[in-house]
């Protein structure tokens, strides 16, 4: 048993947290305990954690049919930082090993609690920024590729593609050979080209505009935004429900009969990092981060998140 392990008792540490549903001003400081790590687990001193939109609609009790939380509540799911103890049975990793993934308690704290098996090494070539913003989008890239069981050769739909999870989806997709049609705003269009992806403005007439890139049609969308009757479209342009994938609103998924991606496949979370490290090494990965929040301005990163259409992700840094 590694010497830092089960001993440690749990400590307060500085958090943000909200102890009711509603806008972001509910979030607030907020002093916590991090537990001693259980069997399989870590504990990690954060250094940056990424904001995603799946935390603010968790704070408005908006997704209660996948997450019901207790309160009060520290949000943020994915972090990056340095293990300070490991629990039982934890063997490949030890006090000072830097790493990012899934955390298992809040992020938005100076310590987390995280399963081993859901976190990879850091690379000293990552940056802590970029390491916080991989996890939940490279998770969910990865798992959407395989519910549309994209294959080599295949034309892609994606809209928001300039997003936290556009960018790693687009990315994953033209490693695999895949083709992409990425709908974003005009100043996103040259970082989509760079991705590898074929840009194409939202709005009126985007259904020509996506024909003229691609006469025969697409085999399958991934809507991350669901805005402007895209699901819609997108069924149009697949030629039915099948192969298309909603990401952002399960009520709009529903209404048009298409299927609808939440909450996390944690066993996927190995091999999205993975994924994700591949490209990585090979020097192509980008993670646009949009913007660096200190924890204390949370409920800024919030109200930011909610209006969307920015490029690449927040993310607060902790320590």
């Amino acid at each position: 048993m590694p010497s830092n392990a089960r001993m440690t008792e749990p400590r307060t540490v500085k958090a943000i947290a909200f102890d009711r549903h509603g806008g972001p001003d509910v979030l607030a400081p907020a002093a916590v305990e991090v537990p001693a790590p259980g069997p399989g687990q870590i504990r990690i001193a954060v250094r940056t954690a990424g904001v995603n939109p799946l935390d603010h609609k968790i704070r408005r009790d908006e997704v209660r049919e996948h997450f019901v939380v207790a309160l009060p509540h520290v949000p943020g799911i994915e972090a990056a930082g340095v293990v300070t103890a490991t629990g039982p049975g934890v063997t490949d990793l030890a006090a000072g090993d830097e790493v990012f993934g899934r955390t298992v308690t809040g992020s938005y704290a100076e310590e987390a609690l995280a399963e081993a098996r859901h976190v990879a090494r850091r690379p000293a070539t990552l940056g802590w920024a970029e390491a916080a913003a991989v996890p939940t989008a490279a998770e969910t890239a990865h798992r959407c590729l395989r519910e549309l069981g994209m294959r080599e050769g295949e034309t892609l739909l994606l809209h928001a593609a300039a997003g936290g999870v556009g960018v790693l989806a687009v990315q994953f997709a033209v490693a695999r050979g895949i083709r992409v049609i990425g709908t974003a705003s005009e100043a996103n269009h040259g970082l989509l080209r760079e991705l590898g992806a074929e840009p194409v403005a939202y709005g009126e007439g985007l259904a020509a505009r996506v024909r003229a890139l691609a006469p025969e049609g697409v085999h399958a969308a991934l809507d991350g935004a669901q805005r402007g009757g895209s699901l819609a479209l997108s069924v149009e342009l697949t030629g039915g429900t099948e192969r298309v994938l909603a990401i952002a609103e399960y009520g709009d998924a529903v209404r048009h009969g298409v299927r609808f991606s939440g909450g996390s496949d944690l066993d996927l979370m190995p091999p999205a990092l993975a994924e994700a490290l591949a490209l990585h090494r090979a020097g192509t990965l980008r993670l646009p981060v949009h913007r660096l929040h200190p924890l204390a301005d949370a409920a800024l990163a919030h109200e930011e998140s909610e209006r969307g259409h920015a490029r690449g992700k927040r993310v607060l840094v902790i320590h």
